[in-house]
């Protein structure tokens, strides 16, 4: 069997940033706008009046900062809040691929590998801005890459369960080289008019590169030592848009649509699994959670992030043993995890073991047991 390897990474960063003050003070006056229009209702007891946002609210939620997005015209204006995309002609680079090209190239350049050597292009994420043809086979093409290439969605969990299929893929002997890109455009799902959701997500692309050991030339390698894959299906984290919606008239102005999730259902169901899930894998390497030098979790949430430490490890943590990155970049759904392997996996030797971990909606998780080469 084909021994495999993490042999690049790449990290695109849209060029708008957006801080939480100004959400708040959009959505805080899209709030008196809402409380103002429908002052009767309210006062008659038919409507209940909308809360204000604040930083210091987002902050202690989520641990969320910052965010970056595509386009950020529009999410400001409490009068459209939604980011305003031009569509693009069916002849030029969708947005999803022009991010996926430019994070794949950063880490083929890491990998030392040019695209033709390149067997399989997958794209993972939460959302493909079509349904076909695959933005895959347009990055393919983009980029000159042989082979074939196809698109998967597991939510928060795209990322990790594409590098298992392109393990396993190299296992197999079906590819030898394969990129994983994660073009998430996440600011286009949500509800900017809901305060509980209106802060979390921002858009980022990441890609890396596996492939035969044998074949790797890259020093910053990272031979993979064991995965695990887990769903439960669960409701409490749901994006319900899609091409059947067009189908009733009723869901044109339908936030029901965009990205909501029940919270505290999410914590209370989620979290245990995902430290069950990491037990078991660990137990069956014959691994304890201190053998690692990093913990590249996803970042969706710093509570959930904590939780899971703190259950692995306890209160002695070392600095950047287990690294954020969402209180810049948000939560980016499947890229979360590995924005923190992008940005923190250097200063590792030989033998040095890290883990790279998503979970989310599905319920899914994900999980690679990682040692540098």
């Amino acid at each position: 069997m084909n021994k495999v390897v993490i042999s690049g990474s790449g990290l695109f960063t849209p060029p708008h940033g957006i801080a939480n003050a100004e959400l708040v003070d959009s959505y805080n006056a899209y709030v008196d706008i809402f409380n103002s229009e429908n002052a009767g209702l309210i006062a008659q007891g038919h409507l209940a009046p909308l809360s204000y946002s604040s930083s210091e609210f987002i902050e202690k939620a989520s641990g969320i900062k910052h965010r970056y997005v595509m386009v950020k015209e529009g999410i400001l204006d409490p009068e459209v809040m939604m980011p305003l995309i031009p569509e693009r002609s069916a002849d030029s680079l969708s947005m999803q691929a022009e991010m996926g090209v430019a994070a794949a190239r950063m880490a083929l350049d890491e990998a030392k590998l040019e695209a033709g050597q390149i067997d399989l292009v997958i794209v993972a994420c939460a959302y493909t801005q079509r349904a076909y043809p695959a933005v895959a086979i347009e990055i393919q093409q983009a980029l000159g890459t042989r082979g074939f290439a196809y698109d998967m969605l597991v939510a928060c969990s795209s990322a990790t369960f594409a590098m298992v299929s392109a393990m396993n893929a190299i296992e197999s002997g079906t590819a030898a080289r394969v990129l994983v890109i994660n073009p998430e455009i996440c600011s286009a799902q949500v509800n900017y008019r809901d305060r509980d959701s209106h802060f979390i997500f921002g858009d980022v692309a990441t890609a890396v590169v596996l492939e035969q050991e044998a074949l790797t030339r890259s020093p910053q390698a990272f031979r993979i030592l064991g995965s695990r894959c887990f769903t439960d299906y669960s409701g409490n984290i749901r994006s319900n848009f899609g091409f059947l919606n067009r189908c009733d008239p009723a869901n044109a102005h339908n936030g029901d649509k965009l990205f909501h999730q029940q919270g505290r259902k999410v914590f209370k169901e989620l979290l245990p699994l995902i430290y069950q899930h990491l037990e078991r894998q660990l137990g069956d390497a014959g691994l304890e959670p201190q053998d690692f030098k990093r913990l590249w979790l996803h970042q969706a949430n710093i509570n959930m992030n904590q939780f899971v430490v703190k259950k692995l490890l306890g209160d002695a943590l070392a600095p950047l043993q287990a690294p954020v990155v969402l209180d810049e970049y948000a939560n980016t759904a499947s890229a979360g995890s590995v924005i923190a392997f992008h940005k923190y996996k250097h200063g590792f030797v030989a033998g040095d073991l890290g883990l790279l971990c998503s979970f989310g909606a599905g319920y899914s998780i994900g999980s690679l047991i990682l040692q540098k080469c």
